[in-house]
């Protein structure tokens, strides 16, 4: 299965194909681990906005739940937009059911995927101001709705800019993979877009001419600022 996957993927990425020079400016402002700057670099040139975006991607035993995280760098959120530093988390190695996994033995496509989501968090962010963001964060804590919804913005973010096919490898690998945790696997499923919704979503977005697109984008805002009205809501007294 993963294998036919990776194989459409091929197929599928023939319209973006990079060579390492096209994907050099791309390391503008970028601190990235030399075994995975190659994924990296490919899925930020979906990003053109996050060309001169300051982003750290980072290995750290730190995270427990997931593989990665992209969160703004506390301090940097007090500096203009511009200025702002933003750290991908990435755990060096993950739990199977036997064994520990190295992120280095994951796909590249599969890695492109991933980075491509937590990037798609990073646009959701750059829209934000300081307060919004914070506000983000106390949300993750306090509503497995809110993050449901914002975990499939990020989704979205990605698949607008041409990354679906990278998604569906990563979330078949996944959902696929026999010795993850089933505990891990269901969160997946619960918390993102399935591999079914982003072709779906894939397909609307090949069929739409311009105008059909710029109203997505602002579905895309109206849905954060529901998010964030829902969150405001839940932190009033006598709510939750």
């Amino acid at each position: 299965m993963l294998r036919l996957l990776l194989t459409a993927l091929t197929i599928l990425m023939t319209k973006h194909t990079v060579t390492a020079q096209d994907l050099s400016p791309y390391r503008h402002n970028k601190v990235i681990p030399e075994t995975i700057e190659t994924p990296v670099l490919t899925a930020l040139s979906y990003y053109p906005e996050l060309k001169g975006t300051n982003i750290r991607f980072i290995f750290t035993h730190k995270l427990k739940k997931s593989i990665m995280a992209a969160r703004p760098k506390t301090g940097s959120l007090f500096k203009k937009r511009e200025k702002r530093t933003y750290d991908v988390l990435i755990n060096p190695a993950f739990k199977l059911d036997y064994e520990i996994e190295s992120i280095g033995q994951v796909p590249d496509s599969v890695m492109v995927g991933w980075i491509g989501h937590e990037l798609g968090h990073i646009m959701d962010y750059e829209r934000k101001n300081t307060w919004g963001i914070m506000g983000m964060g106390i949300s993750y804590w306090l509503s497995r709705n809110y993050v449901r919804k914002a975990e499939r913005i990020a989704d979205s973010f990605a698949v607008d800019r041409g990354m679906g096919p990278y998604l569906v490898v990563k979330k078949s690998f996944i959902l696929d993979h026999t010795e993850l945790p089933q505990a891990y696997k269901d969160r997946i499923a619960a918390l993102y877009l399935s591999p079914d919704d982003i072709d779906q979503l894939v397909a609307e977005l090949e069929h739409e001419d311009p105008l059909q697109q710029a109203e997505i984008q602002i579905d895309e805002t109206e849905t954060t600022y529901e998010i964030e009205a829902e969150m405001h809501e839940e932190s009033l007294p006598g709510n939750g």
